[in-house]
């Protein structure tokens, strides 16, 4: 079954097309120099091209400094003691 509305989850990194989106270049090395120009973290992969990752890219977007303290989801435990 094929729906339209099926849920994809999605890398951890950005794909080649959202990366291009966001710097407005296709050529990695443009995307490289834009990258590094406006302080986003990145690393290169064989082929010099830049890899983002995916909750960096969001808090950058969201205008948050991407720190260690909140690019971590808070861990949570299950709490069966309310539970009758």
């Amino acid at each position: 079954m094929n729906s339209g509305n099926t849920l994809q989850i999605s890398s951890e990194t950005l794909s080649e097309d959202e990366l291009a989106a966001i710097t407005g270049y296709k050529t990695p090395s443009f995307q490289r120099q834009w990258l590094t120009r406006n302080a986003w973290e990145h690393v290169l992969t064989g082929a010099q091209r830049p890899v983002v990752g995916r909750v960096y890219a969001r808090l950058k977007l969201a205008g948050v400094r991407p720190s260690a303290t909140n690019a971590v989801a808070e861990t949570w435990s299950l709490d069966l003691s309310r539970v009758s």
